[in-house]
């Protein structure tokens, strides 16, 4: 039942989005969201199964009373059964589309093995100059980073 529901959310509107996410969601949410460089400089990027743009950078929101670097960890672990290590704090910033806060870490992978879930499909290593068609705050976030590592 899940799969179909998320599949029928990608390819609504993206203005339909925003207004489902404002009734449903509190007046302000915060999200978290993970930056992982490979050693060639490559970011990690995850191919969403509900989103309009596929492809985006790993991340979630934060659940009632929990620590945004725990969600991180938990988020990346619940859509890949994969174990990250947050390194640093990168960005904490309010979104200009609606009321939400963006907190971005610096990852590493310290273990496990990818397995799809009904969230992310796939998981891939991309060229910073070279990204898929994807959100472009996400690209703006990436290519900040990217620059300044």
């Amino acid at each position: 039942m899940i799969k179909p529901l998320m599949r029928l959310w990608r390819i609504l509107p993206m203005w339909v989005h925003v207004v489902v996410t404002r009734l449903t969601q509190p007046k302000f949410n915060a999200g978290v969201s993970a930056l992982v460089f490979d050693e060639r400089g490559r970011v990690l990027l995850f191919k969403h199964t509900y989103r309009k743009y596929e492809w985006g950078i790993p991340g979630g929101t934060l659940e009632y009373r929990e620590q945004p670097a725990d969600a991180m960890v938990r988020e990346f672990y619940e859509e890949t059964g994969m174990h990250i290590e947050i390194e640093r704090l990168l960005k904490v910033a309010s979104a200009k589309e609606f009321p939400h806060l963006g907190i971005t870490y610096l990852c590493k992978i310290t273990g496990g093995e990818f397995k799809p879930s009904h969230e992310i499909s796939e998981m891939k290593f991309f060229e910073v100059n070279d990204l898929p068609i994807m959100l472009f705050a996400e690209k703006d976030l990436i290519r900040w980073a990217a620059s300044g590592r």
